[in-house]
């Protein structure tokens, strides 16, 4: 027998007792897991003994979030790390914007969009732009006319999940929490807790107050994304923008006139046929 078919044959049983040691040690690793992790484990494979079933969905599963049972594949073990930081409360991506910060590299990305004025997702009917695709997928159901929400007390549908939660209401009986309802009752009452810290005028909410502050301060963190204008809150930037997309969501019920501003339109009713 030659040197070289000697040496082959040797490493050829290395690689096997090197296959059992791994198989031995993840099997341990196994017998190892939560409770939580062993009930995710699959015997869909009824040929295989138990112990290779466990090995094939350990080398499948990898891993397992000990707070929610949300399992991740070994090619995704660092997607469990990132997962992690929902229970942890940690949020180490911070935006070179402003002082927010964020658990997610993603949320912080679609984040700074604001700043940017970047909107990567195009609508293909209408040319409207959107900074986050689910709000795109939202908007496509206009022109679609799909909804896909449905109450189960009544049969409506609705565009937005947020409306049938709202319309839930109607069927429940649910009212608003407390925390909701003080915010609401300023309305009635006047109140307005929060003060300018550079004049005095007062606000009924906090972020009214963040944006009246922008006058004194300057900052003007909402970038138009066909120009290089820029503006204090997001309402004054999508109003610009129609500027850009010819966008005219207001229509004249009386001719059919449409306007990209409500005070256009307004203007037009009062001008034009209330004389």
């Amino acid at each position: 027998m030659s040197t070289f078919l000697c040496f082959f044959i040797s490493y050829l049983k290395l690689k096997k007792f090197t296959f059992i040691l791994e198989f031995i040690e993840e099997n341990e690793k196994i017998e190892e897991l939560s409770e939580v992790e062993k009930n995710h484990v699959k015997t869909e494979e009824k040929h295989l003994s138990c112990s290779q079933t466990k090995l094939k969905d350990f080398k499948k599963r990898g891993a397992t979030c000990t707070q929610c049972g949300k399992g991740f594949t070994l090619k995704t073990t660092q997607c469990l790390k990132r997962h992690q930081k929902i229970h942890t409360g940690e949020k180490s991506y911070k935006c070179s914007h402003c002082d927010k910060r964020f658990s997610q590299s993603g949320d912080l990305k679609t984040h700074k969009r604001i700043h940017t004025g970047e909107k990567p997702f195009t609508c293909v009917q209408c040319g409207r732009s959107f900074a986050q695709k689910g709000h795109l997928t939202g908007h496509m159901r206009v022109h679609t006319g799909e909804k896909p929400f449905t109450c189960d007390q009544c049969g409506k549908s609705f565009r937005k999940l947020s409306t049938l939660k709202d319309h839930m209401n109607i069927h429940t009986g649910e009212k608003l929490n407390s925390s909701s309802l003080k915010t609401h009752e300023r309305i009635h009452t006047g109140e307005k807790p929060y003060k300018c810290s550079h004049c005095d005028k007062r606000f009924n909410y906090s972020s009214n107050l963040k944006t009246h502050e922008r006058i004194h301060t300057g900052e003007k963190p909402y970038k138009c994304s066909h120009c290089d204008k820029r503006f204090s809150d997001s309402s004054s930037l999508k109003t610009h923008e129609r500027i850009h997309t010819g966008e005219k969501p207001y229509h004249c019920t009386e001719c059919g006139k449409r306007f990209s501003q409500s005070s256009s339109l307004h203007s037009h009713t009062k001008n034009i046929h209330n004389k």
